[in-house]
C-alpha cells in the first residue's frame, strides 16, 4: 500500500483557484490510479475525480466539471488537483486517494489524512 499526504489546501473567496498536491510514497505509484474525494460537514463523501496511471483518462464528478483539473507527474509520485473557479459550495475536507485497480471509487484501498478547503463568498 502507498502512504499518500495531502498539501494545498486553504481559504480563498469565491472565484479564486487552489492546487492541491497529492505525494506517495511506499509503493510503485506509477501504478496505481490516483484520485480525489471531498467530505463537506453533514455530507456524504464525493468522489471529486480521477485519473489513470498513464494520465490518458479521467473521470470528473458533474459538480467540478470544467473547473476542476486533475494531473500527475509519475516521476515525482505526485497528484495535483487544480481548482478554479471555486464555489462556497466547494468547501470541504479534501482526500487523496489511490486504486490499484479500477477508477471506480469503491477500489480506492490507499487514503491521505485530507486537506482543508475553505471557500469565502
Amino acid at each position: 500500500q502507498v502512504q499518500l499526504v495531502e498539501s494545498g489546501g486553504g481559504l480563498v473567496q469565491a472565484g479564486g483557484s487552489l492546487r492541491l498536491s497529492c505525494a506517495a510514497s511506499g509503493g510503485s505509484f506509477k501504478s496505481y490510479v490516483g484520485g480525489w474525494f471531498r467530505q463537506a460537514p453533514g455530507k456524504e463523501r464525493e468522489y471529486v475525480a480521477a485519473i489513470s496511471w498513464s494520465g490518458d483518462s479521467t473521470y470528473y464528478a458533474d459538480s467540478v466539471k470544467g473547473r476542476f483539473t486533475i494531473s500527475r507527474d509519475n516521476a515525482k509520485n505526485t497528484v495535483y488537483l487544480q481548482m478554479n473557479s471555486l464555489k462556497p459550495e466547494d468547501t470541504a475536507v479534501y482526500y487523496c486517494a489511490a486504486s490499484r485497480a479500477t477508477m471506480f471509487k469503491d477500489d480506492f484501498g490507499s487514503w491521505g489524512q485530507g486537506t482543508q478547503v475553505t471557500v469565502s463568498s
